[in-house]
């Protein structure tokens, strides 16, 4: 204990007001401020700074939130570490730093005389380091308010001290597991865990296409007049699609036809004077090759004027971009120029990305959660997984992989966009956690 006449009535007044607010406070951080900037009311001093081996540097004084990266915090976590290790039970000593010649890093950030308390550990807490610095020395009867201020700041910080999930496994104040059948048991834990099998799976952007559709293309070199039916417009078989201009077609059938009508004439004028000219005679088999030409183009113009105008080959739905940019466009033969297809059958188009890549088979469980109902996923089947990856439009590869939709009494609607989770072999869960980044320092590696 300390005697009467170190300690004045002041002092001692103040050393129990702070020990009651210290009673009254539960929160850990209010504690560690009350012990750096509110030990002022004791003595005087400059600054100070508390710390804890595990944490490192917890508080300092004049700030209530302070940067962790700052040079005066990392320089203080260091000096802690450096310094004496912590005693068995509290202590409060008085260094002056001027007399220490192989450091002077200290000039830069404290005055030359420190005192120093090591508070120690009780239950969870593991215990910690108090700074306390000024540019005059401290007095004895300062050294023992420190000593009792701190004793009763560590028998209610220990309470409200939570034990963080590193300090939990390594023990009681930091230490290594006392105990060989606990380090057993989380070993054992971990091994366990680590082999439950699981299902290997990736994701992949997905969008529900057509089954089956039927692709309509230009059947002839020309124009395109226009498209008589509006996008996704419900169209029947048979029914006009697509109208060609048929300014050219129909002027070389015209020509064609006048050719036909002359080559006929001159036939039968020949035919004529064959009566009575033999060189007549040995033209008709040459005029009757040419009218048989002639048939035979203004047939074809025929043919090819009827197909400007194309018609549906199905039912369903006719699906194609903005009809704004068809009208005047030039085609050639067999341009793709829209699609038809049943609305009712639908199968599921992802794109696989290489670095996702792995062993699928046929039949893999597909589930596709639609951005329009996430919550009821699409159940598929794997039917087709390209061998080689493709350019995508975004400027990236990846495999194109399709999924036919399991029987469901309510099919969606085609277009819809998602992502598709497939369901790869069965493996460990280390496996399924460790593959990326294994595959990443394996490749960054080079091994």
């Amino acid at each position: 204990m300390m005697s009467n006449d170190q300690i004045s009535e002041r002092s001692l007044a103040t050393l129990v007001s702070l020990t009651k607010r210290a009673r009254q406070t539960c929160s850990s951080s209010e504690l560690q401020f009350l012990l750096v900037n509110e030990t002022h009311a004791l003595f005087p001093y400059r600054q100070s700074a508390y710390w804890e081996p595990i944490r490192g540097v917890r508080t300092v004084s004049g700030v209530a939130v302070f940067e962790k990266n700052a040079p005066y915090i990392q320089w203080l976590d260091r000096w802690f570490k450096v310094g004496a290790k912590r005693n068995k039970s509290l202590a409060v000593t008085s260094v002056d730093l001027s007399k220490i010649a192989d450091d002077s890093s200290w000039r830069e950030w404290l005055p030359p005389h420190v005192l120093t308390a090591d508070i120690e550990g009780v239950d969870a807490y593991p215990g910690g380091r108090l700074l306390l610095a000024k540019e005059i020395p401290f007095t004895n009867s300062e050294k023992d308010l420190l000593k009792e201020w701190c004793d009763a700041w560590k028998d209610q910080y220990h309470r409200s001290y939570k034990r963080s999930f590193w300090q939990y496994f390594r023990g009681k104040h930091g230490s290594r597991l006392g105990s060989l059948v606990k380090k057993l048991a989380v070993l054992a834990t971990i091994i366990f865990v680590s082999t439950i099998p699981v299902k290997l799976t990736v994701l992949a952007p997905a969008e529900l296409i057509a089954l089956n559709p039927s692709v309509v293309r230009a059947p002839l070199d020309g124009v395109v007049d226009q498209i008589l039916v509006p996008p996704n417009q419900s169209v029947v078989k048979g029914e006009p699609l697509i109208q060609f201009d048929e300014a050219a077609t129909s002027s070389r059938l015209e020509i064609a036809l006048r050719n036909l009508i002359t080559a006929e004439t001159e036939y039968r004028q020949r035919a004529q004077q064959a009566l009575f000219d033999r060189e007549s005679k040995a033209q008709l088999s040459i005029l009757q090759s040419q009218i048989e030409e002639r048939k035979v183009e203004v047939e074809y113009l025929q043919n090819l004027n009827d197909r400007s105008t194309v018609i549906s080959p199905i039912d369903g739905l006719a699906i194609y971009d903005d009809p704004n940019e068809w009208p005047g466009r030039p085609v050639v033969t067999g341009e793709r120029i829209l699609v038809v297809a049943n609305e009712h059958r639908v199968q599921v188009e992802a794109w696989l990305s290489p670095s996702d890549m792995i062993d699928l088979e046929d039949g893999a469980n597909v589930r596709v959660y639609l951005n329009s109902d996430p919550i009821n996923p699409v159940v598929a089947r794997l039917t087709y997984l390209a061998f080689q990856p493709e350019l995508r439009p975004d400027g990236l590869y990846a495999y194109r992989l399709r999924a036919e939709i399991s029987n469901e009494t309510t099919k969606p609607r085609l277009g819809l966009k998602g992502v598709a989770r497939i369901e790869g072999q069965h493996v460990t869960l280390m496996y399924l956690v460790l593959r990326r980044p294994l595959a990443t320092i394996r490749g960054w590696l080079g091994i």
